[in-house]
């Protein structure tokens, strides 16, 4: 599988927002929910940018790979500092089902963005073959 860097990379830049949960900077932004919802948009933003700017021929399967990352340092981090920071156990070691959510939220996250990439990118090629077109003749 290409891009694994990538994939990793990207999944461990949306840690900043958990952190900012943790350190309460997330209130920068009024309240932690409309803080969460714009960080979100903000990462998603960065995951389509790199990869339409990389220029990917798979940025779907690149940010699906992201999102399965990120929920794999989610699941770790809750396992590490739940019990650090609330006494016990919490999140989705305790819970299969939210478990299960997390992968899937973070893989349908990657998909969506994947393809919002793909399509920026297959405009991007249309609008050179349609220059090129034109410029030979």
């Amino acid at each position: 599988m290409k891009n694994k860097k990538l994939m990793f990379i990207l999944g461990v830049l949306v840690l900043a927002r958990p952190l900012m949960k943790i350190t309460g900077f997330i209130d920068v932004f009024g309240n932690e929910a409309a803080g969460s919802i714009l960080m979100t948009l903000f990462i998603s933003l960065v995951w389509i940018g790199v990869t339409a700017k990389k220029g990917l021929e798979n940025p779907i399967q690149v940010l699906i790979g992201a999102g399965i990352c990120y929920a794999t340092f989610a699941t770790i981090g809750s396992g590490i500092f739940s019990p650090l920071l609330d006494g016990r156990l919490q999140g989705p070691l305790t819970n299969p089902i939210v478990l299960i959510n997390i992968f899937l939220a973070n893989m349908i996250w990657g998909l969506i963005t994947g393809y919002i990439s793909a399509m920026i990118l297959k405009k991007r090629i249309n609008k050179k073959e349609c220059y090129n077109c034109l410029s030979k003749k």
